[in-house]
């Protein structure tokens, strides 16, 4: 493992559009500890203008505070794979669509492009995950990603227990700590929290 001021991240957005907020201060605490931060975009994250928001002005504001230019493309995404450039790869938010994509196999976004051509120099792959469906549909996606090596969980917890149900949310100001922990082999613990 590198010294923390050496580390090169991939940071891959998808659209949970709510917790952007939260992304661009966590994205300023990594970049504080003097992380290079290469960000990736989903289709989603770069074109749809929602409530929370207007894309382009998010990716702008990404790009400034990373001081590095997107990833938009597939064919941006693969060479991550052949080159090795990064030490770790976060995606935050992880949507249930790419988390149920990612577990299937399905590579048809630059984020999943992304995470395949990242997974195969066998370095990790950290999940913040933030969906609706992730104790309901997705719960059995949660469980096999757990347990594939080189894949570790930023620590979650129910948002809204009694309003969604099904509903779980990373913990994103663990990122740092996950990432750190992953770079060392090991899932952070506990995995689930209030």
């Amino acid at each position: 493992m590198r010294e923390k001021e050496q580390f090169t991240v991939g940071f891959a957005i998808t659209g949970s559009f709510c917790t952007y907020e939260k992304i661009k201060v966590v994205l300023t605490n990594m970049k504080k500890r003097g992380w290079r931060i290469i960000p990736i975009f989903s289709e989603r994250a770069q074109s749809l203008d929602t409530r929370f928001g207007k894309a382009e002005d998010f990716v702008s504001e990404v790009q400034k505070i990373t001081g590095e230019n997107g990833i938009f493309t597939i064919p941006e995404a693969e060479p991550l794979g052949p080159k090795g450039c990064l030490d770790a790869l976060i995606i935050a938010p992880c949507t249930g669509n790419t988390l149920a994509k990612l577990c299937t196999g399905i590579t048809d976004t630059p984020v999943l492009m992304a995470a395949k051509a990242h997974l195969r120099n066998e370095r990790p792959l950290i999940i913040s995950i933030s969906t609706n469906d992730a104790m309901g549909m997705n719960f059995k996606n949660i469980g096999a990603l757990y347990n594939i090596k080189h894949i570790y969980f930023v620590p979650f917890g129910q948002d809204n227990y009694t309003k969604k149900p099904n509903s779980l949310i990373a913990h994103v100001e663990l990122i740092p700590q996950t990432v750190e922990a992953a770079l060392h082999g090991r899932q952070l613990q506990p995995v689930l929290r209030a």
